[in-house]
């Protein structure tokens, strides 16, 4: 059924892209401000319409971070092509851009992530995003498949976060303050004020977030405090970023089928000598301070620096079933290039050349856990976690054409000691040094609004400091960087005087030495280098305006659908005498569909619906089990007005309205085969927003 759908979607973007060319569409005029072919994106250090970026790239602006839900991200996320993201247990997203699930147990990895151009990954390889709240950002781009030159290593994508208040001509203080409460004891409070003014602009942030949770052990809490910043000096423009996150959730564990189709509200429970997650008290928690500036110099009409620095700690405490563990870490980073533009008769000309350095120290102190109580010790072990990477692009627009060439030279580098054992006289070593990952790129554009695209780039990915040091306790130094070559080609725009919006990839990665997740017998997860996999896609993306700024009762009307086709397969996986290759790819689903209106009133009355329909996930590498296909329908409903100089919003939303019994995110090649954590069953939530 999802292939035929695909299809249909397939020939209907074809016959409309026919329609569009005609000449009689006098009917169809529409203010076409804001649409989507105007969207700019800053991804590889350019600032491009959407439609002429020579990339798979997709923008989510503030208003769509927030359509469907104001308590989390996944929805806005899930929306977008090729991405999907997973909470196992209430606040632990995990996030995967064309199948880099694959390595993911939990978090964020394989994937760089940065906050208005400042480095939010570590050294290690992992970003905690749930530490950022969705009311923070006003904008997100997501770059998907492998992004070396200006980001460096990784296979799976980048993720650039916006936040930043623009300045304006007029001095103004804009404050808010909005409370929303639902199912299951969810409270959310966020209070915020601005400043605006011609050179300098500011926010000012606190978020509290609490929620009892679906199943057992599954509690949550989170408090937020930022500030960031703008100020324009005379060559400078400075950007400014802190954050205190102190965050708190507990980790009910998985659970096999049978166990799930009993009481999908339980959570892990004992088996043979392992006690439950209930006993053990297993959560998570984190308490991070974050602070990082990026200076944009200004030298000349020509050139420019743009240098950024960051720091941050993280207290990180984790009872876990088999052990209880506590990891002090200290992150820096370091990043900086110098920008030459210039245009020569019809060519125009932009190199970007630089550098980046991240550094992760983390003490690793293992306990044994006794009912949520850290026991005797295990070991104590001391990680130094480094990556740098040295970087050049080279654009050119000669013309219509636009063209883009860069590489970047990546090392980096491990050092472990395990104080607690006396046969350890120096650290051991890890590195993976001086790999070279270039990427070519091109567009060009068949008319104003139409614009075809081809890359290739290769990716590299090291093992982050959690697969080399995960859960078992052991420092994996066999664990080999993934790498591999991605092929793009894609064709994106708008027709019917940009009513219709349309983005359609095509892309193959062959992936060697593909890194995947696996359990021993206590639950304990590790990470072996599984051959190569073949990913080949698909992403269609459609967006049409039924209705913009109209006078009568519907003033605006949208409809969008987006399609991810991934039949992704290990091309050559021995394990032992097991021999998985032409197996589908773990965690990873063939087919995404996603469909969703928004409509608003006159009366400034609203509607948004978001249906999402997953195909089964395979969740062990030899393919005997697959998480059921799900359809999530997603509502959010509300109003706009003003009175005495005061704005009120009030919504209403609802979640999971099928009621389907799902897992949200599994846990896959688990041990005792507990593969499964269900999501909430059928829940609503409202609130109130006032801003003055």
């Amino acid at each position: 059924m999802m292939k035929r759908l695909f299809f249909y979607c397939l020939f209907f973007c074809a016959c409309t892209f026919s329609i569009g060319q005609q000449k009689n569409t006098d009917s169809l005029k529409i203010n076409a401000a804001n649409t989507l072919d105007e969207v700019v994106v800053t991804a590889f250090q350019s600032k491009i319409k959407w439609k002429d970026a020579p990339m798979a790239v997709a923008f989510i602006n503030q208003a769509q971070l927030q359509n469907i839900s104001v308590n989390t991200v996944l929805p806005s996320l899930n929306s977008v092509t090729g991405v999907r993201v997973e909470e196992r247990s209430p606040a632990s997203y995990r996030i995967s851009i064309r199948g880099s699930t694959l390595r993911s147990p939990f978090g964020v990895r394989n994937v760089k992530v940065y906050w208005n151009d400042i480095p939010l990954s570590d050294g290690g390889g992992n970003t905690y995003i749930n530490l950022v709240e969705m009311n923070q950002l006003n904008g997100v781009e997501i770059i998907k498949g492998p992004s070396g030159s200006v980001y460096g290593s990784g296979t799976g994508g980048v993720i650039l976060l916006k936040s930043n208040p623009s300045f304006l001509q007029q001095q103004k203080n804009n404050f808010t303050a909005s409370v929303s409460g639902g199912s299951f004891g969810l409270l959310n409070e966020n209070v915020n004020w601005s400043h605006q003014q011609k050179n300098f602009s500011m926010s000012v942030q606190q978020t509290h977030q609490q929620a009892d949770g679906y199943r057992i052990q599954s509690a949550s809490r989170k408090e937020v405090i930022k500030w960031d910043a703008q100020l324009s000096l005379k060559n400078h423009q400075l950007q400014f970023l802190f954050f205190y996150t102190n965050l708190f959730y507990q980790t009910p564990g998985g659970l096999t089928k049978v166990q799930m189709l009993q009481n999908p509200m339980a959570a892990r429970l004992a088996s043979g000598t392992l006690p439950g997650a209930v006993q053990q008290q297993t959560a998570i928690y984190n308490e991070t301070v974050f602070a990082g500036i990026n200076d944009h110099w200004t030298l000349n009409k020509d050139w420019n620096i743009e240098t950024v620095v960051m720091a941050n700690h993280t207290a990180f405490k984790n009872p876990f079933i088999t052990n209880y563990e506590l990891r002090d870490e200290t992150n820096s980073g370091l990043r900086t290039n110098i920008q030459y533009h210039h245009a020569f008769n019809n060519v125009n000309t932009q190199w970007t050349t630089g550098a980046e350095w991240l550094s992760n120290h983390s003490h690793i102190d293992d306990y044994g856990n006794r009912s949520g109580v850290k026991d005797t010790v295990q070991f104590k072990d001391d990680v130094f976690a480094n990556q740098w990477f040295v970087f050049s692009q080279l654009q050119l627009i000669i013309g219509k054409l636009n063209f883009s060439s860069g590489v970047s030279l990546n090392n980096q580098l491990y050092n472990y000691k395990r104080f607690t054992d006396p046969s350890f006289k120096e650290y051991v070593h890890s590195n993976n040094t001086n790999v070279l990952t270039p990427r070519f790129a091109i567009s060009y554009p068949l008319n104003k609004n139409i614009s075809l695209y081809m890359l290739a780039a290769k990716g590299f990915s090291p093992p982050s400091l959690a697969e080399i040091h995960p859960s078992d306790g052991l420092f994996h130094s066999e664990l080999k960087p993934e790498y591999g070559w991605n092929e793009e080609a894609g064709i994106k725009g708008s027709i019917f005087h940009q009513r219709f919006s349309f983005d359609l990839a095509f892309y193959y990665f062959n992936l060697n030495d593909a890194i995947v997740s696996r359990n021993n017998a206590a639950g304990n997860q590790y990470f072996v280098n599984a051959g190569g996999a073949e990913e080949k896609g698909i992403e269609l993306f459609m967006q049409y305006q039924l209705l913009k700024d109209a006078d009568r009762f519907f003033k605006s009307c949208k409809v969008f659908s987006s399609y991810s086709y991934q039949p992704y397969y290990f091309s050559t996986y021995y394990q032992g005498t097991n021999n998985y290759s032409g197996h589908q790819v773990t965690g990873v689903p063939q087919n995404i569909f996603v469909a969703g209106i928004e409509t608003q009133t006159v009366q400034q009355f609203y509607l948004n619906v978001l249906y999402n329909a997953v195909s089964s996930i395979p969740l062990t590498d030899a393919n005997d089990e697959y998480a059921n296909a799900c359809h999530l329908l997603q509502f959010k409903f509300g109003k706009y007005w003003k009175m005495n100089k005061i704005r009120y919003h009030v919504f209403l939303g609802g979640d999971n309205l099928l009621n389907e019994l799902y897992s949200l995110g599994n846990d896959i090649n688990a041990a005792g085969r507990r593969f499964y954590n269900p999501a909430a069953t059928r829940n609503f939530y409202a609130g109130i927003n006032l801003s003055w």
